[in-house]
């Protein structure tokens, strides 16, 4: 394995030694490259940022969905000393004006689909602006004209990218990536589960978040491989055909999609068969065998790495996938981070663990209450960033004194050092008697029902309230405060409260169960903004009297 010491290093390295080897496909598309295709491309549009002053440690946005070109820009900032800002797709049109200003960036890409979110007054403010969908000039500052910006070679602690994130807790952070930060990853990839050239990835995790950039982009990139993009949301009615036509041997996700896929999915077609239904019952196992083999067929035959990462994966779902002997591989890690920390390629998956300190990682435990074994995991090492952007005091706060980052994450760790992530510092709940509660367990609990789709599990004067959206067509909103529609919301909330508190112990009891009427408001990574529910705020729900 070639490490690498900046994006510039691996750009130079990839495209020439696998100059004519396929490297980015668009199902639908005509953005096709090879990796010779890519440098000639980003040549071109390097020459075009000098035309107009643009020079190394310049900041340049990148605002588009999935697409070869994201590829292609990027390396084009990158690889020639600029300095990144990817934006995530589903960002609202005042974090994109806050992320543009924030980040001083002077030169946007961005997509036909997600212009109408940049306004006016930002766009005017741009020395150049370029469309995503064929590279093409949008809109110039022809005063900007000057031919006489440049290029630089960057060195391996030089800023590569500044990714903002706001978690779920409210004002974004810039958090600064360095050329070494990315190569890390890279490396710690590697040594998790070796890609080769003839491995084909196909991308449907957002390119601007650290996971799917770091691992889904730059690894298979360093590694002659192939990567293929779908122009339309990742459903199931989208993902099943791409699947069957790309054929990948490599995909990224997070929990979400596999639970939707084994609830939506999976248990229907046990349940509607007699025969399925007695294999569940005397052979599990064989079961899980028959259904996993299915699964692969539906990826196209050819998986062998099914990355899980972004959030812990429920329990129940991970039990049947290591019953069914899918390829899944699980990863922790933050955006601050690169992202990885902990890594556990297919073979060595153990239930319920977040695995061991990637390579090249340092891990451990902070204040760990000697009762329980749970601490915050901190972690130290070249995937480290920079820091905040502009925000010395932030930075700051989450940094011990001898330099490890607080991920604020709670954790156990065995004697094989294999991380098992509990929940959020942020998100723990105090139990009467002062016992730590982690309302992501009750939420798994929750999720596993029939006819739910998300939950919240939030502490209301004393004790737990768990929020509940339901699937579609479970419960008739436009019934609302009729008499029939009262009696079935109160016979769902009976039964999820009586499940939820036998399967959970004493300490995680919830006391009431409201039903939300609309999608809980999540952010631009698709994780719920825990904080807007912890009020008491009664809006779109259904409450017994």
């Amino acid at each position: 394995m070639h490490e690498f010491e900046s994006l510039a290093e691996l750009y130079k390295y990839s495209t020439q030694k696998y100059a004519k080897r396929p490297a980015l496909d668009f199902l639908g598309g005509d953005q096709t490259y090879s990796y010779e295709d890519i440098a000639e491309k980003c040549t071109q549009l390097t020459k075009l940022l000098c035309n107009f002053g643009i020079r190394p440690y310049d900041k340049i946005a990148l605002f588009s969905q999935n697409m070869p070109n994201w590829t292609v820009a990027f390396f084009t900032i990158v690889a020639f000393g600029r300095i990144a800002v990817p934006m995530l797709p589903g960002l609202s049109a005042n974090e994109v004006s806050n992320i543009l200003t924030h980040s001083d960036s002077k030169v946007l890409f961005v997509s036909r689909k997600l212009l109408p979110k940049v306004s006016e007054e930002i766009l005017a403010g741009m020395q150049l602006v370029i469309c995503t969908d064929d590279l093409s000039i949008l809109r110039q500052k022809d005063e900007e004209y000057t031919c006489d910006g440049q290029i630089a070679y960057p060195q391996p602690d030089d800023l590569a990218a500044i990714i903002y994130t706001s978690g779920t807790t409210g004002a974004a952070k810039g958090v600064m990536l360095s050329h070494r930060n990315l190569c890390q990853n890279i490396t710690a990839s590697w040594y998790t589960y070796h890609v080769n050239k003839r491995d084909v990835f196909l991308s449907i995790l957002p390119m601007a978040h650290t996971y799917e950039m770091s691992i889904g982009m730059l690894y298979p990139f360093s590694r002659g491989a192939k990567v293929v993009y779908i122009q339309k949301p990742p459903t199931p009615a989208v993902l099943i055909p791409a699947f069957r036509q790309v054929r990948p041997t490599t995909v990224l996700t997070v929990p979400l999609i596999i639970e939707k896929i084994y609830r939506s999915s999976v248990l229907p077609t046990i349940r509607k068969s007699t025969f399925l239904s007695w294999l569940d019952s005397w052979a599990p196992k064989l079961l899980a065998r028959l259904v996993g083999h299915k699964l692969i067929k539906t990826f196209g035959g050819r998986l062998k790495f099914f990355g899980v990462g972004g959030s812990k994966m429920d329990i129940e779902v991970e039990k049947f996938l290591r019953k069914a002997k899918f390829p899944y591989a699980i990863g922790y890690g933050l955006t601050e981070t690169a992202p990885l920390i902990c890594t556990a390629g297919p073979k060595v998956t153990r239930l319920g663990a977040a695995g061991k300190a990637a390579h090249g990682v340092k891990v451990r435990l902070d204040n760990v209450n000697p009762e329980t074994g749970e601490g915050e995991i901190v972690t130290k090492g070249p995937h480290l960033m920079r820091g905040y952007y502009k925000d010395y005091t932030r930075t700051l706060a989450v940094m011990t004194e001898d330099g490890w980052f607080r991920t604020g994450d709670l954790a156990t760790v065995d004697k094989k050092g294999r991380y098992s992530i509990k929940g959020r510092i942020g998100n723990l709940i105090l139990g009467p008697s002062g016992e730590n509660i982690y309302p992501e367990e009750i939420e798994g609990v929750i999720n596993n029902m029939d006819g739910i789709a998300e939950s919240l599990v939030v502490e209301r004067d004393g004790h737990l309230v768990a929020l509940v959206q339901l699937n579609e067509n479970v419960l008739d909103w436009d019934l609302e405060g009729q008499d029939k529609f009262i009696v079935e919301a109160e016979k769902l909330q009976k039964n999820i409260l009586e499940y939820v508190n036998s399967k959970v112990n004493r300490n995680s009891r919830i006391g009431e169960v409201q039903l939300q009427k609309e999608p809980f408001v999540k952010t631009a990574t698709n994780k719920i903004r825990r904080f807007l529910y912890s009020g008491k705020g009664r809006n779109n729900r259904v409450e017994k009297e």
